[in-house]
């Protein structure tokens, strides 16, 4: 888990400190469980709909588990953390030095390797899709496995909450094994249809002009920058992907409320001018596309003819916004730019306010009037994770009463959601 993990371990004890003789219980038991391998989820579908969960018997191991996980695994996820960090270029260098320092570090890299895994990548993803999708999704996932939490899994449950037959494929190496898949069980023993699959980028590169800059990239003779290359790779892989297969992709700080089945070809604005309504800037942190699509095209033409890893945003929202500002008017595009509310209903300056509990006439009022626009005008709630992560969600404000109302798990049984507020 993150540095933080023991942080977040202690302020739920301190928080609930009648309940830790029966944690200290139901570690050791919990212990035996892992060992054998046997978790079951007593839940079961109604027969209405497979968005419903009946919950008499959800059982309280799931939130036994967690406390186990904060704890007892941390040494192994601060290898993984001091791993991460490693693959961070040094700052105050020059690119030369960068460049040296790339090419030096490139076989850990494991998300830029071709074995077996890769290979399987299209056959897997065409397979699954086979299974009656109504919608096909998309994520990327280029953290170690221990890294994907709460956060990123409350985003699965309300996917799979709206669309309880839609289909999600995480393109991710680390979630594609044992690991990825214990996380991923909780939903697969439901029926929802979630898989990881490790993507073969030179795959999805091929034929477009971003193949050349990835073959740059893997010989060590492109810079990456002083950006996470994970970050800068993961903006690439959604275009790729979606120009490949077609469908949404999604970043996993994004909660979903409202269905996506009749979205076409759009992109939404995180911000308009206050007097015209025009846009002032894109975000791609939620994209919806036919296969093909000549804007997809256009985004990985300006990726791979301007790419700069020094510039946060410049290879992301940026992009995204200088190409529609070019394209437009032109002939041969046919898409849709929503408004900020869509996708984007709070800026990132001022995303703790969903995080904060109204504590006055006034801010209830403001509460009130933004839930309601929310339920009329919005697809889902970008959670701005680099600014929001060390956020915690106060009962009553706009993210607690969202996430009560799109959750598959966590408000049906109280010890699960006791830790799942925890640890947000």
């Amino acid at each position: 888990m993150r540095k933080s993990s023991q942080e977040t371990f202690g302020y739920w004890l301190s928080r609930h400190g009648k309940t830790v003789i029966f944690c200290a219980i139901a570690v050791a038991v919990i212990k035996s469980i892992v060992c054998a391998e046997y978790i079951v989820f007593h839940v079961y579908l109604q027969p209405s709909s497979v968005a419903e969960i009946h919950t008499s018997k959800i059982l309280i191991k799931t939130a036994v588990t967690d406390v186990l996980l904060h704890s007892e695994q941390k040494g192994s996820s601060d290898v993984d953390n001091e791993k991460q960090n490693s693959l961070l270029p040094p700052f105050n260098i020059t690119e030369e030095e960068r460049i040296k320092w790339f090419r030096k570090r490139l076989p850990e890299f494991e998300i830029l390797k071709s074995d077996s895994m890769t290979q399987e990548f299209h056959s897997r993803v065409i397979a699954f899709f086979n299974n009656d999708c109504e919608v096909q999704f998309f994520m990327t996932w280029i953290s170690p496995a221990e890294f994907f939490g709460r956060r990123e899994f409350m985003a699965l449950e309300s996917l799979f909450k709206v669309h309880p037959h839609g289909c999600l494929v995480l393109l991710s190496r680390t979630m594609d094994s044992e690991k990825g898949h214990s996380i991923l069980k909780p939903l697969i023993d439901l029926g929802f249809k979630v898989t990881a699959v490790t993507p073969n980028l030179s795959f999805l590169f091929n034929n477009t002009p971003a193949g050349a800059w990835f073959d740059e990239l893997k010989r060590g003779k492109k810079d990456p920058g002083e950006t996470p290359l994970s970050q800068n790779l993961s903006n690439i892989i959604r275009l790729a992907v979606l120009h490949r297969y077609g469908g949404v992709y999604l970043d996993t700080d994004f909660i979903v409320l409202r269905s996506f089945k009749d979205l076409r070809n759009s992109i939404g604005a995180q911000s308009d001018d206050v007097v015209s309504k025009k846009w002032t800037r894109l975000n791609n942190a939620v994209l919806v596309f036919d296969r093909n699509h000549a804007l997809l095209l256009r985004f990985i033409e300006e990726f791979a003819a301007s790419f700069d890893g020094n510039k946060w945003g410049h290879n992301g929202p940026y992009l995204v916004s200088r190409v529609v500002r070019r394209i437009v008017g032109s002939p041969g595009y046919n898409f849709s730019v929503l408004p900020p509310m869509a996708f984007y209903p709070v800026d990132w300056t001022r995303i703790s306010r969903f995080f904060e509990r109204p504590e006055d006439k006034a801010a209830s009022r403001w509460v009130e009037a933004k839930l309601l626009q929310i339920s009329v005008e919005t697809y889902g709630v970008h959670l701005w994770n680099k600014k929001s992560k060390g956020l915690i969600i106060e009962e009553g404000s706009i993210l607690h009463r969202l996430i009560l109302d799109h959750c598959l798990f966590s408000k049906t049984s109280t010890p699960f959601k006791e830790k799942f507020w925890a640890i947000w």
